[in-house]
């Protein structure tokens, strides 16, 4: 779909905007002067007040062209931002794709604390985003259920300056999209090879990605990541993507890891039936890694940055890894394994400790899906934020509410770590105690990070993926892309030159 900024706009549907108290924009209030107040008439007998979202539709409005007016509430003036208009845009969007229309134009204003070319921007990017859809495998769709809509033109004075802060902004979300992408793709299709072969495809954007296969893992001593892929046929996987952006090539760089269990059955440690096939999106924090790498390689970030993703899958056959396996890590650090469902970590020690090795990163953030208690304790609505260090636990709480991925930071602490010692081994890989289940995974990553190596930890597991209810309108139902703006944010804030 193609979107364009341009002054003044003929189209299908036209979209404006409303603040709360159903009190038009500019642009509202001269089409409403073009219908002889029928917009203002409308707003009145449908009881629309202007709220965040509200949606007043007029079709065959007097007097206008266009067959389809969008009245849409941005709420208080004084709390908009960016990501209202976002929504703004994505709601009109939403509402248009399959009506049968084929152009929307989209009255961006300026509103709260966003305003001209910066609002026109979001506006673009809360249409982009709007228009993501994973139909692939889709071989009867009525026509009715087939997008209509093929050009959304954002109405702005400055077109050309709206259109240069909107076009860095296209690379984040086709970055967004690959994470979506890759969350919803069925589990037949993507496993740990096709997924790498995926991500070596991305060289063509300037990434260096390399490959590590189970020989070289193994020589390599991971025995913790290793472990958990062994009772599948698909082997596992370790992807490296390297953007070397920075006017210093050796310079240190951040490095971002993620979970990849492409599958997972549990192991032996089954999980219930209900619900399993969910868990072909256990490898979100691997998807936002893979869509930030893409979406910095596209607008070209001068930063050094590397992602790091571990491809498994996690079965139980023959093969398989036991409760009660005692396994050896890259580290050194012998894991004893009393739940082979508790097996995002154990793929997260060796690339963290991989990361360390090899790269010497100024800082590490390691996004995964990784435990349900995350989602008892912070619902769809936060990512939970685990870190050694304030300043970047700091950086990313500001990262994510400037790009409506908000996290929230969680404790840890001593008498936390202890609940993880065993007299077996090193560590284990479950407290074996009903709580804190989100806390004591994140001090069993602790355990991996190097002394002096700042380091995060999100637990995505309530966010990478929604149930409807909580669908917005930027943001399908399923996969959500989450991890892919925040970290892009945080790279664009504290390590770009």
């Amino acid at each position: 779909m193609d979107i364009t900024f341009k002054n003044d706009a003929q189209a299908d549907a036209v979209a404006v905007m409303a603040s709360e108290g159903g009190v038009l924009l500019a642009a509202g209030k001269a089409l409403d002067e073009k219908t002889g107040g029928g917009i203002t008439r409308a707003m009145k007998a449908s009881r629309f007040t202007g709220g965040a979202g509200q949606v007043l539709e007029i079709l065959a409005p007097a007097n206008l062209e266009s067959g389809r007016l969008l009245v849409i509430g941005v709420g208080a003036p004084d709390k908009a931002d960016g990501l209202t208009v976002e929504k703004w845009a994505a709601q009109a969007v939403r509402r248009t794709i399959t009506t049968g229309a084929e152009s929307l134009a989209l009255h961006a204003e300026g509103v709260g604390g966003v305003a001209g070319a910066e609002a026109a921007a979001r506006a673009g990017v809360g249409a982009h985003l709007a228009t993501y859809r994973f139909d692939r495998y889709k071989t009867k769709l009525k026509p009715d259920a087939k997008p209509s809509l093929k050009d959304v033109t954002v109405v702005t004075e400055g077109a050309a300056g709206a259109k240069g802060k909107y076009d860095p902004l296209t690379g984040v979300v086709e970055g967004v999209f690959f994470a979506r992408d890759l969350v919803s793709e069925p589990p037949n299709v993507l496993h740990p090879p096709e997924f790498a072969s995926r991500l070596k495809a991305m060289e063509s954007l300037g990434l260096e990605v390399t490959v590590l296969d189970v020989a070289e893992m193994t020589k390599l001593g991971m025995g913790a990541l290793l472990g958990v892929g062994q009772g599948s046929v698909r082997e596992s996987r370790l992807v490296v993507m390297s953007w070397k952006g920075a006017k210093n090539k050796a310079a240190q760089p951040i490095c971002f890891v993620g979970k990849g269990v492409t599958f997972d059955t549990g192991g032996i440690s089954l999980k219930p039936g209900a619900g399993m096939d969910e868990m072909k999106g256990d490898m979100g924090g691997a998807a936002a890694v893979s869509g930030v790498m893409m979406a910095l390689a596209k607008r070209k970030a001068k930063a050094n940055v590397i992602g790091i993703v571990g491809l498994v899958e996690n079965m139980p056959d023959g093969a398989a890894q036991r409760p009660g396996d005692i396994v050896t890590s890259m580290s050194g650090q012998t894991i004893e394994v009393l739940n082979t469902d508790a097996e995002g970590r154990l793929v997260l020690c060796d690339a963290i400790w991989y990361a360390q090795e090899k790269f010497n990163p100024t800082a590490i953030v390691d996004l995964a899906t990784l435990t349900g208690a995350i989602i008892i304790s912070l619902g769809h609505e936060h990512a939970g934020l685990f870190s050694n260090n304030d300043a970047l636990a700091a950086d990313l709480t500001a990262a994510g509410l400037a790009e409506g991925e908000a996290v929230w930071r969680l404790p840890l602490g001593p008498a936390y770590d202890k609940m993880i010692d065993t007299p077996n081994a090193d560590i284990k890989n479950i407290s074996g105690k009903p709580a804190a289940g989100s806390i004591t995974a994140a001090q069993f990553l602790q355990r991996f990070v190097k002394d002096g190596v700042a380091w995060a930890h999100l637990d995505i597991a309530g966010t990478a993926w929604k149930p409807a209810p909580y669908e917005d309108p930027t943001s399908p139902a399923w996969a959500t892309g989450f991890g892919v703006r925040i970290l892009n944010r945080l790279v664009a804030n504290r390590y770009e030159e």
